[in-house]
């Protein structure tokens, strides 16, 4: 279900939307792109006002956070341009639960990539500042662990095992002081910068 043009400013998004190449992912409540539909060109903190699930998608352009409850929280999932036509076809690239309830563009970031990462909550033990990708941290700085970090510049995903796998979670600039109380107790292993326009 797209959403009404109602103001000039709406008519300005969708100019710049064809013109620049704007975020943009529909969702759909069943499979292969079917059913009722949402269009989507920014943040959404809840989408069961427009559909009562989601089973498929596509992601026109940009790259969006996808969250497995409303107000961007739960497990998360990293969309880039593409199609995905079914859940089990996003489960099997690593997406960890059955339903989207709520989504987070991602903006490109142009310039450099800074974090500094801390072995424990608050900023305490080793750190180390990172510019590009890691693809394990215990190999690399010799930390069995990290469990806060402060991001300087660009976008950044952060997972749970070495070599980018496990649970995932999007970092915007920002300070994270404690990765137990945000996720539950999870830990993160290995972090990669988003660089691509998607």
């Amino acid at each position: 279900m797209k959403q009404p043009l109602s103001t000039l400013q709406d008519w300005h998004l969708l100019i710049l939307e064809r013109e620049y190449n704007w975020p943009e992912i529909t969702f759909y409540e069943e499979k292969n792109f079917q059913g009722r539909s949402y269009e989507c060109m920014s943040d959404c903190s809840d989408m069961s006002s427009y559909m009562s699930r989601c089973h498929s998608c596509r992601v026109e352009s940009g790259c969006f956070m996808v969250y497995e409850r409303n107000n961007y929280m739960g497990q998360q999932f990293f969309m880039r341009r593409g199609e995905y036509n079914d859940m089990q076809c996003m489960m099997s690239m690593g997406m960890m639960f059955d339903n989207i309830r709520s989504c987070r563009m991602i903006p490109y970031h142009r310039g450099q990539f800074r974090m500094k990462i801390y072995e424990r909550d608050n900023y305490g033990g080793q750190s180390y500042e990172l510019m590009d990708d890691c693809d394990n941290i215990q190999d690399r700085y010799r930390m069995s662990d990290c469990q806060s970090c402060n991001v300087m510049d660009g976008h950044w995903l952060m997972y749970e095992q070495p070599q980018y796998r496990g649970r995932m979670m999007y970092m915007r600039p920002g300070e994270y002081r404690n990765f137990r109380e945000m996720m539950s107790g999870q830990r993160f292993m290995s972090m990669r910068r988003i660089t691509d326009m998607c």
